[in-house]
């Protein structure tokens, strides 16, 4: 068996890639588009998205997805951690860690400043993986989204 391997999605990856958001659509229970669809979003990344990817042999076993942000603090760059996922075949084993060791250490090459998120405020076990890795929350700031017909209104104003 081979290593572990994070390092940055190649397009070679897409397709392991995409089968791993189809279970983490269904590990949250939300409705999930098809392969192709994923497929098509992964080869027209926007600019300033990456994504790091757990890798063993050919499967992706993990992926954390950032987008570069500014401004941060001192007028900086920084990240914004969009989404973290583990397989479940794969998760007590560090990956989630590796991860976001791996992004620490891009963000920093990078010369940003941070990375930032949101988590459930209801997942335990999430909030003590984040914790753990040394991470402050912020329950000064509240976390608004703008969908849908809320989204399409506003356009049109």
């Amino acid at each position: 068996m081979s290593e572990i391997a994070i390092r940055l999605l190649q397009p070679a990856d897409h397709k392991a890639l995409a089968a791993l958001m189809v279970e983490m659509q269904g590990h949250y229970s939300v409705p999930c588009p098809p392969p192709a669809e994923i497929l098509a979003g992964l080869a027209a990344l926007p600019a300033g998205v990456d994504i790091l990817i757990a890798a063993k042999g050919g499967a992706v076993l993990g992926f954390a997805s950032a987008c570069n942000l500014y401004p941060g603090p001192g007028l900086k760059t920084g990240f914004f951690l969009k989404e973290i996922y583990v397989a479940d075949a794969a998760r007590g084993a560090g990956l989630g860690r590796k991860l976001m060791t791996a992004l620490a250490e891009l963000a920093l090459e990078r010369g940003h400043r941070r990375i930032d998120w949101t988590a459930d405020a209801d997942d335990a076990a999430l909030l003590r993986f984040y914790d753990g890795l040394g991470a402050a929350a912020y329950p000064k700031k509240v976390f608004y989204r703008l969908t849908g017909d809320a989204l399409a209104d506003l356009a049109k104003t």
